[in-house]
């Protein structure tokens, strides 16, 4: 091969798309082991006023509860009507809002009483909920994340999650962090950090090694899912559906 021919080769090359990289991937180190009842089939998790609450699935015993974080003693719970699969929750001003799957209903209950007040309709799958101080941000499976306000429940607008510009499919639980939203990906060890103005993966943590240590290789649902953060005090807490523990996790490089 000659030089005329190396270069033609050479532009040629040059022409054709980049491959395809995907955002860094970071690590993580366990601060601390919390208790975690073992039966629970996580969906939703947040930590608000030194209580985790946390929304479980199946048709068959879900609900919404409050939790102590030392001890894992439930204090406060509710079973979600008959024959709805419990999803995503978080607090929209006076209200507790769960998800369900695929009914297309959302539960307002009284965020005090756990009583319920009212039901709110959306089109589509309800998977996971989180929230900034102006907006409600929910995920229904799919690379898209609608952006609800948080009094009407109305959409105004969405995210669409890109690694590299790759749609994410199975976009689940989500928790709002220091401006990034932070997904578990259904089905996956990794929680993708995500830049809400673009819908990019900044990275991921690769929490691997704790899903191993589960030793629930034999139960497919047993998955990843789960983050809160308690922003009084920076601490990252994870857990899993039908984990015994929640850990909090510090991220690092």
């Amino acid at each position: 091969m000659n030089l005329r021919h190396l270069a033609i080769l050479a532009a040629a090359l040059a022409s054709l798309p980049a491959l395809a990289r995907e955002a860094p991937t970071r690590g993580y180190t366990v601060v601390h082991r919390y208790p975690h009842d073992p039966k629970a089939f996580t969906e939703g998790l947040f930590y608000d006023g030194g209580y985790l609450y946390e929304s479980t699935g199946e048709y068959d015993g879900a609900g919404v509860r409050k939790v102590t974080l030392a001890t894992g003693e439930i204090v406060q719970q509710r079973d979600v009507p008959q024959g709805f699969f419990g999803e995503g929750i978080i607090f929209a001003g006076p209200y507790l809002l769960q998800l369900t799957w695929q009914q297309g209903v959302g539960f307002l209950y009284d965020r005090t009483s756990f009583e319920l007040k009212g039901t709110i309709r959306y089109s589509g799958e309800g998977w996971a909920l989180t929230r900034d101080a102006t907006h409600l941000y929910m995920s229904d499976g799919t690379p898209t994340i609608r952006v609800l306000d948080p009094d009407t429940f109305r959409q105004t607008g969405s995210i669409t999650v890109t690694d590299n510009g790759v749609p994410v499919q199975q976009v689940n639980e989500l928790e709002w962090v220091k401006g990034v939203i932070y997904a578990n990906v259904w089905q996956t060890p990794r929680i993708a950090r995500i830049d809400p103005k673009t819908g990019h993966v900044i990275d991921w943590i690769d929490l691997t090694p704790l899903v191993k240590q589960q030793g629930k290789a034999a139960d497919p649902d047993a998955v990843l899912n789960g983050i809160a953060y308690d922003e009084k005090n920076d601490r990252l807490f994870v857990t899993g559906k039908r984990w015994p523990n929640l850990y909090e996790i510090k991220v690092t490089r």
